[in-house]
């Protein structure tokens, strides 16, 4: 019971003796339980409860009352009206308090007790007293716990549309309107999904869509890159171990499918999981279980998995580098992000958007485009998609241009090599007039900038890697030491 808080009560008799019989019950509570209404019929009352919404805490109503409304149809309509409020009804109906039917009727319209008006003391009573009063403070107890729990719902529900509103799927072109169209029926599924489409096309964008419009958006969205997992690391990451199970396991690890239970689990770039992995995803999609290291029992899991690429499955099935079940098991509701070059008719809303943000991000005034360097990002492939479409405009936020020609537009895309002094600025970051800097951070300059290039000329992480000779978990590594998300 909170402590200092005072029960308002609205009590729906028209008898009067059975009102002094409410109100003699209650009044060694009086300093806790105040009758703060009584009306005689089930409208009088809603109107009080419409007129005063926050008004009183608890409703004590006789079952039969004068009036067209009472009954379990008023108890619906109070709760209508608002869910929180906890509703006591007492009758003269029945003096067996073992009528199984009756409190079914009323639980299931909505009532939290109901008792006889009799038997006891006639004159001054209702019910058993110390019930009765009990029954009203474990229903206060009810009412608080429902609004907290109401607060907390409609906290989350803000939290989850900031979440979707930083995560929009921009652009108004017929292949993005039937993407927003297949999401929307992809949320209201907890079937899995796989999403297909180049590198850089927003497949986690997607995902996330998916998951904060679903039945689970108050749940974990958890997303893991399949291609930067050390694979003798893969198995525990995935499932866990439990503490002693190997040389160095001090303590127990949740996997990411304990930390995703009743939520999502996003595995980007499911195409670069080796065989072995793929049999344990396989059993676990098809049981509902996970075997953790060290651990003789199953755990049971309940995670909707939205699994990404940019290979075509279908090939690697048929070269055998990916199974055929696994592939069926992930393929129930199929979704393609289309590439950059497919709807070139959303460029200027994608620009106008990143633009915007970057400025902001930087604190710089919003740059704005001439027609000529809008012309110049037009005709450009975007073979990285938007990820090389974001990289291009930090460039031209950074620049710090007020209006960008069409000159900045193509030193952004890298296509600026006519002159020596050029050369040198393009390939080391620097005008060729500026004082040179520690060989370190030229180093670095140097690496980020020929790391932006390869991703963007690259279909993915896992390409982009094998291009640079490096491992994926080495290259996933150097792109976070590089700040290159």
């Amino acid at each position: 019971m909170h402590e200092g808080s005072v029960i308002r009560v609205l009590l729906i008799e028209d008898e009067a003796f059975d009102v002094r019989r409410v109100r003699s019950t209650l009044q060694p509570f009086a300093d806790r339980i105040v009758i703060d209404g009584v009306v005689a019929d089930g409208n009088a009352a809603m109107s009080r409860l419409r007129e005063s919404p926050d008004r009183f805490d608890i409703v004590i109503m006789d079952f039969q009352i004068a009036g067209g409304l009472m009954g379990e149809r008023l108890i619906q309509e109070i709760r209508r009206l608002d869910p929180s409020l906890q509703i006591i009804v007492i009758t003269k109906m029945t003096i067996n308090i073992t009528d199984y039917e009756f409190a079914n009727r009323l639980m299931q319209a909505g009532a939290f007790w109901y008792c006889t008006k009799y038997p006891v003391d006639i004159e001054d009573h209702i019910y058993q007293p110390t019930d009765f009063i009990l029954s009203i403070f474990n229903a206060y107890e009810k009412r608080q716990l429902e609004k907290e729990q109401s607060r907390s719902q409609r906290r989350l529900s803000r939290t989850v549309e900031g979440i979707l509103s930083g995560k929009q799927i921009l652009g108004e072109s017929a292949p993005m309107n039937d993407l927003r169209s297949q999401v929307k029926k992809c949320a209201e599924s907890s079937v899995h999904v796989l999403i297909s489409g180049p590198s850089g096309t927003g497949k986690e964008l997607v995902a996330h869509n998916i998951h904060y419009q679903s039945a689970r958006k108050f749940e974990n969205f958890v997303p893991v890159n399949c291609g930067s997992l050390p694979h003798d690391l893969l198995e525990s990451e995935l499932f866990g171990y439990e503490k002693g199970a190997f040389t160095g396991a001090t303590q127990r690890k949740k996997g990411l499918f304990e930390v995703a239970d009743r939520g999502t689990l996003f595995l980007d770039e499911i195409g670069e999981l080796p065989h072995p992995a793929q049999v344990k995803l396989l059993r676990v999609l098809q049981e509902g279980e996970i075997e953790k290291i060290g651990r003789t029992g199953k755990i049971k899991v309940d995670v909707r998995i939205i699994a990404a690429t940019n290979k075509d499955l279908e090939k690697e099935v048929r070269d055998g580098r990916f199974r055929e079940d696994l592939f069926y098991r992930l393929n129930v509701l199929p979704l393609r992000a289309p590439a950059l070059r497919e709807r070139k008719e959303d460029l200027p809303v994608l620009i106008g958007h990143f633009l915007a943000a970057f400025a902001n991000d930087e604190m710089r005034p919003v740059p704005a485009l001439n027609p000529e360097a809008m012309q110049v990002l037009a005709s450009h492939e975007w073979p990285g998609n938007v990820r090389e479409l974001k990289n291009v405009l930090q460039r031209l936020v950074f620049d710090g241009s007020a209006v960008i020609d069409a000159r900045q537009a193509s030193d952004a895309l890298g296509r600026r090599i006519a002159s020596r002094e050029s050369r040198e600025e393009f390939f080391v970051g620097l005008p060729a007039d500026q004082a040179p800097i520690p060989l370190r951070e030229m180093e670095r300059k140097v690496r980020e900038t020929y790391f932006r290039f390869v991703r963007d000329h690259s279909a993915s992480d896992a390409e982009a890697a094998k291009k640079l000779g490096l491992a994926p978990p080495n290259y996933h590594r150097m792109c976070k030491e590089l700040g290159l998300k």
